[in-house]
């Protein structure tokens, strides 16, 4: 039978080569330079007051922009996937404009936006509510360049789920609220659980929204990329590997746990059949 592609054993190898030399290389070369630091000048990078400053803010303001966005990605994947309206197709490639539009760009813009002066910034600013140089900005830039993680994974699973098992729970006297709890949420909820760990995950590494409305102040508004971008201008790159090694463990260890809790899920529901 002929293939457009090549036999497996071509397609493989190619395929392995450029993982290695993209991905794997690269990655390998960090953690190398990270053991190279050595266990106890590894915790003393760390622990240091403005490195775990820079943690404790990307991990709060990253788990702040995920939280939202699990609430109004899925919401707007719910929008999206089950009514037409004018304007959908419009909303609907809307989504994707985090993902096309530079984050240098984004930032720029959102700083215009939440300053003191700016549209939005102004009316909050008169309610005590300050967004630009503060935590609550950084946690707006990560959610506007991570919110399509959450919508692209969950509206196909939406698209795709047929209503026969809503309509049979509604006539058997369910409530919209419970059908959503025991019949709606539990089909999505693995692709929900993956939008949401890749949305935390990017806010995690997000760099160039949030130099811009963050302000980069030490112990305040600095973020973990920023940090490691000072480390290597200032030609500490074992500090730089330390710190970035670290996101990287944290972000193996959050996959495995999203594949844990996922493969959890499918036994239980394979058992339930």
């Amino acid at each position: 039978m002929n293939r457009v592609i090549p036999g497996f054993g071509l397609s493989l190898g190619i395929t392995l080569l450029y993982l290695s030399l993209i991905v794997l290389l690269p990655l390998g070369a960090l953690v190398w330079q990270a053991l190279d630091v050595g266990w106890e000048r590894y915790l003393a990078i760390l622990s240091g007051p403005r490195t775990a400053n820079a943690f404790r803010i990307t991990f709060g303001t990253a788990a702040l922009a995920t939280a939202f966005n699990c609430v109004y990605g899925l919401a707007l994947a719910w929008v999206l996937a089950r009514y037409e309206f004018p304007g959908k197709r419009l909303l609907d490639a809307l989504v994707d404009v985090p993902f096309a539009l530079p984050t240098a760009v984004a930032g720029l813009a959102l700083s215009a936006l939440f300053v003191k002066n700016g549209w939005f910034g102004g009316p909050l600013a008169t309610l005590g509510i300050d967004v630009a140089y503060t935590p609550l900005g950084i946690a707006i830039a990560m959610a506007f360049t991570s919110i399509p993680f959450v919508v692209r994974t969950v509206q196909p699973v939406l698209e795709d789920l047929h209503a026969d098992v809503e309509e049979a729970a509604a006539t058997l006297g369910a409530s919209d609220r419970r059908i959503f709890a025991t019949v709606i949420f539990p089909a999505i909820f693995p692709a929900f659980l993956t939008g949401a760990s890749l949305s935390f995950a990017r806010s995690l590494g997000e760099f160039g929204a949030i130099i811009f409305i963050a302000g980069n102040l030490p112990g305040k508004t600095e973020v973990v990329s920023l940090l490691t971008f000072i480390r290597i201008e200032e030609y500490d790159y074992p500090a730089a590997a330390a710190i970035a090694a670290t996101l990287l463990a944290t972000a193996f260890v959050m996959l495995f746990l999203v594949n844990m809790i996922q493969l959890w899920q499918q036994r239980r529901i394979g058992s339930a059949d």
